[in-house]
């Protein structure tokens, strides 16, 4: 089991709202470190939650993390295509049965410089407005000190203390009932993207960005992407 020795090497302090004991919801959590999944995951087993992930493939090979993820029955999504289509279908039926999915909307780790919530994808506002069901944004900070951003080996030692947040379902009352057409998807994003940043800036004290870091306006090649917000 992962989480007795992984205990010895991380503190977690939770802050705002527990999460709904029973029922489907999507939990969108920010992403900027390869060990962002053991780190939700740990943290949703916490707080009495079983997590499933729609994961990206490259993740399952990475040590520690692809062990956690095979081992727990997480799911792996391809590049865009069948198969990242087939990962969302069968997060969608996670849904359908009450479970808790999570799904990255970001897509990939973060490309902002200071680690903010980039654009995001959309494939959990598709997944939570096709099921009728919530999305729950969560932020973590500290993991960095765990792994850095594209690092390759875990520094346990010593001991480090991540702040996890969960915030209030997102709003999208304002979208359901409407075609998922891509203006929708891109409208309900935004309003969920805004609210992860927001709770990223009550754990780090500071305002966030006004804008999402985009890589194409930024002129970043976003490499290993996915369709419909998989990571």
């Amino acid at each position: 089991m992962i989480i007795p020795p992984f205990s010895l090497a991380v503190k977690f302090r939770f802050h705002g709202r527990p999460l709904p004991k029973t029922g489907a919801f999507v939990l969108a959590p920010n992403h900027y470190s390869e060990i962002d999944p053991l780190v939700i995951g740990v943290a949703s087993w916490k707080l009495k939650r079983l997590p499933r992930f729609l994961a990206k493939a490259s993740l399952f090979k990475v040590p520690v993390v692809g062990w956690f993820l095979r081992t727990s029955g997480q799911i792996p999504v391809e590049r865009a295509g069948s198969r990242s289509h087939a990962a969302l279908r069968a997060a969608e039926e996670l849904a359908e049965n009450g479970r808790m999915v999570v799904v990255y909307p970001e897509g990939s780790l973060t490309r902002d410089p200071d680690l903010w919530p980039m654009r995001g994808k959309t494939g959990a506002v598709r997944i939570a407005l096709e099921g009728d069901i919530p999305v729950i944004p969560v932020a973590h900070w500290g993991t960095q000190e765990l792994m850095p951003r594209y690092g390759k080996k875990i520094h346990p030692f010593p001991r480090k203390t991540i702040d996890v947040i969960v915030g209030d379902p997102v709003d999208l009352s304002a979208y359901r009932g409407l075609p998922l057409d891509p203006s929708v998807l891109t409208a309900a994003t935004n309003d969920v993207m805004n609210a992860i940043a927001g709770l990223v800036g009550e754990l780090r004290g500071e305002e966030p960005p006004a804008e999402r870091w985009d890589p194409v306006v930024h002129g970043q090649k976003e490499t290993g992407r996915l369709e419909d917000g998989a990571p």
